[in-house]
């Protein structure tokens, strides 16, 4: 007998957001990357490359902060592997993504071997004074930890260097149209480099938010297919970054629904009910129109051609 009444509309909201947030975080990242004409399909791999650089360096040091940044480090250092790959070497850019989320797959596994079990050191939510207390509003949006205002402001800045800076101008005139940013003297490969970079450490911290907040311990392939899902984001949010935030709040919704609606004991298989979140991105992905994607997306740029 399913019992709705065990819900808490007010908690599923609240979960919506840190549910929502590595999503964010790996999708605002790889956003930056597609902008500049690269389409890195190994975002899987530097998400669970972070979690597990993030965990040994907040068990090793006892600080979850100096995880978090250590999995920044992580996810940029395995970008590194793809940007050298494809913008020095010119190689494909879908096989070398697909390779990098095999590769990350593979050395976090080896990486955490003696982790399994341990427990991450305890990330602190925050209470934000007077805007925490205020009814229904405080608990859902001022009482997380700090990572979930870190993704929210990481996106905002994002939004605000594409659409103000003039790095931002160059960096989408780079992703429209690689040749003609090459011809008015821009250096095409640095800016996408610089770019890998920045989706890299962004999904590093995506799969630290996994393993030292939401689960908060190691376990193999723990990010479950959350890189793929912000590469479908990414698509969903047409490039735009505030769209963003709206294509991973969806995600993150039906994520803990279907988890409340298993406690409640909902008359429908748990499994129907597992790839419910990823059936309903599809859905949303087959029935919205995703705007134009940048020209250069995917294409290789070699300065003598």
């Amino acid at each position: 007998m399913m019992d709705l009444s065990a819900i808490n509309p007010i908690l599923l909201l609240a979960s919506l957001m840190v549910a929502a947030t590595p999503i964010i975080l790996a999708a605002v990242g790889e956003l930056v990357v597609e902008r500049a004409g690269v389409l890195n399909l190994g975002v899987e791999g530097m998400m669970i490359t972070g979690a597990v650089c993030g965990f040994i360096m907040a068990v090793n040091s006892g600080s979850p902060l100096l995880g978090f940044i250590g999995a920044a480090i992580g996810g940029a250092v395995l970008s590194l592997l793809f940007g050298f790959l494809t913008q020095f070497l010119l190689a494909n850019q879908v096989a070398t993504g697909l390779a990098l989320t095999l590769f990350g797959l593979g050395l976090s596994a080896l990486m955490g071997q003696n982790y399994i079990g341990i427990k991450a050191p305890e990330f602190p939510d925050w209470h934000i004074p007077l805007l925490g207390d205020i009814p229904v509003i405080g608990p859902i949006v001022f009482q997380h930890d700090p990572m979930v205002y870190v993704g929210l402001a990481i996106v905002v800045a994002v939004w605000a260097f594409l659409k103000f800076s003039r790095a931002g101008l160059i960096l989408r005139a780079v992703g429209e149209n690689h040749e003609a940013a090459h011809a008015l003297g821009y250096h095409v490969v640095r800016v996408r480099m610089l770019a890998i970079m920045f989706g890299g450490a962004c999904a590093g911290l995506g799969g630290a938010y996994l393993s030292l907040v939401r689960v908060p311990q190691w376990t193999e392939g723990m990010t479950a297919g959350a890189g793929w899902i912000a590469l479908a984001i990414v698509v969903f949010a047409s490039w735009k970054p505030m769209r963003l935030l709206l294509g991973a709040y969806l995600f993150g919704g039906v994520t803990v629904l279907q988890l409340n609606l298993q406690a409640a004991g909902m008359a429908i298989p748990v499994e129907y009910l597992s790839m419910s979140p990823y059936l309903a991105t599809i859905a949303v992905l087959v029935i919205m129109r995703s705007g134009r994607a940048p020209g250069s997306l995917g294409q290789s740029f070699h300065a003598s051609r």
